[in-house]
């Protein structure tokens, strides 16, 4: 691992820090924020994953997570949103390739060989994250946005007894039912749709898979509500499954990190309760 850079913030430091990654076979960079604690303290940590388009930084500069991460003595962790680089494949929209890896582990071409997000985040970060940094890894939450949303909810149905609470900003809650998702899982993982399910946390929900309960934020003017998020569906499943969702619809939000950094020492208050 290599550190890119640290600053000094809220009584914590904000580290950004680069390696090879053997999923990916590239350089991956990730940030780190870890607030002052004692010697020899392991602090519970949490994991943001952003939307399409979005890197480490997005979140890092926009978030204003740290004040609240030092205040409740949460590591936060901010993995980048997919493989980038020389050889590595892209499309020239916005919603396909670099910056929209949806978390996934692809198996059609062109993306197979670099596109494995998932294996990445569930395997090999949590690996170095836990050699490297002072976290306690029997204490984990995960949250996200839009895209990091989609996948902070299937990593943590598909992990149930890892992450002890799970929460999302807006997010795209099944990529089976929606432009983006239909798009981005028929790219990589191809066309048979009931391969497309451990990525749907609607699907995983009515195939099984459980969490104790679930936090949304989602924003009442969100350009994406209708088409691409549709929160009502996760809501549906959660009911069904007997899982308890606090769904808050916060009126005149959008999709941006306006409305994510306003509502964001709410949801780690809210980790930090179950942590």
């Amino acid at each position: 691992m290599e550190t890119v850079s640290t600053n000094r913030s809220y009584g914590g430091t904000q580290g950004v820090y680069s390696h090879a990654s053997a999923e990916t076979g590239t350089e991956m960079t990730f940030a780190v924020y870890v607030p002052d604690h004692e010697e020899g303290a392991k602090l519970p940590v949490v994991w943001y994953l952003s939307g399409l388009t979005c890197t480490h930084a997005n979140v890092m500069e926009k978030g204003e997570y740290r004040r609240a991460a030092s205040e409740l003595g949460l590591i936060i962790v901010a993995p980048d949103t997919s493989p980038r680089g020389g050889g590595v494949p892209d499309d020239e929209a916005y919603d396909m390739g670099q910056g929209a890896g949806f978390y996934v582990d692809a198996t059609e071409e062109p993306w197979a060989e670099h596109f494995r997000m998932r294996s990445y985040f569930e395997k090999e970060l949590p690996a170095l994250i836990a050699r490297e940094f002072p976290v306690d890894m029997q204490r984990q939450a995960i949250f996200g946005h839009s895209m990091g949303g989609h996948g902070a909810l299937t990593i943590a149905l598909r992990n149930p007894d890892r992450y002890k609470s799970v929460s999302a900003f807006a997010p795209i809650v099944s990529p089976i039912n929606c432009p983006w998702g239909e798009k981005a899982l028929g790219g990589y993982i191809g066309s048979d749709e009931a391969a497309w399910r451990e990525y749907d946390a609607c699907a995983l929900i009515e195939d099984g898979a459980r969490v104790a309960d679930i936090l949304v934020d989602q924003g009442t003017s969100d350009n994406f509500l209708e088409e691409q998020l549709k929160p009502q569906l996760l809501a549906d499943a959660c009911d069904k499954a007997g899982i308890k969702l606090s769904l808050n619809m916060r009126e005149g939000y959008d999709h941006s990190y306006y409305f994510i950094s306003t509502f964001m020492a709410d949801q780690l208050r809210w980790h930090a309760e179950r942590l």
